[in-house]
């Protein structure tokens, strides 16, 4: 049985909580700040599923997350659920998402909605999780061979000197 979805942004800022057992407030929010600590701390390379915290039953209890850009989708389930049936589940929800932003239906075309969500998933893959981007782009920046840095940056009427940066690399 599912006991609880929690969405939460990067920041920990809750964007969508429902729980389907009933807690006190502050023990809701609770459950949100640890269980946002407990996949923050993981790296988006390993498992997806992971034992429940302290607070929302202990060992019984599972977390089923999925880290997509800026948002994680948590599942808190007990040991009946199947965790890939979940995972499933946060599939669909992220392909919500796509369909539906800000209130506004972005596009109802499932060819096109399919074709969106299967690039998105070989860029996650062939970029090694989205983790990894910042790295290979300073990477790239640093391996750009330039036979020598420009002084001048000419854009339309727009002229940019360049300071001396040798000092610094």
């Amino acid at each position: 049985m599912i006991q609880a979805i929690l969405v939460f942004n990067n920041h920990g800022k809750p964007r969508l909580v429902r729980f389907y057992q009933r807690f006190p407030e502050e023990i809701q929010q609770q459950i949100v700040r640890e269980t946002f600590h407990l996949v923050l701390k993981r790296d988006d390379n390993i498992c997806n599923f992971l034992e429940g915290g302290s607070l929302i039953g202990g060992s019984d209890y599972k977390l089923i997350y999925r880290h997509y850009a800026t948002l994680y989708f948590v599942f808190c389930v007990d040991s009946s659920e199947s965790e890939l049936g979940i995972l499933d589940l946060i599939q669909v929800h992220y392909i919500l998402q796509e369909v539906v932003m800000g209130g506004m239906v972005l596009e109802t075309n499932m060819n096109e909605i399919v074709a969106q969500i299967e690039a998105q998933n070989r860029l996650e893959k062939s970029e090694g999780g989205l983790s990894a981007a910042p790295a290979r782009a300073v990477s790239a920046v640093k391996n750009i061979n330039l036979p020598e840095m420009p002084r001048n940056i000419n854009i339309g009427d727009l002229n940019i000197k360049v300071p001396n940066l040798s000092q610094f690399v």
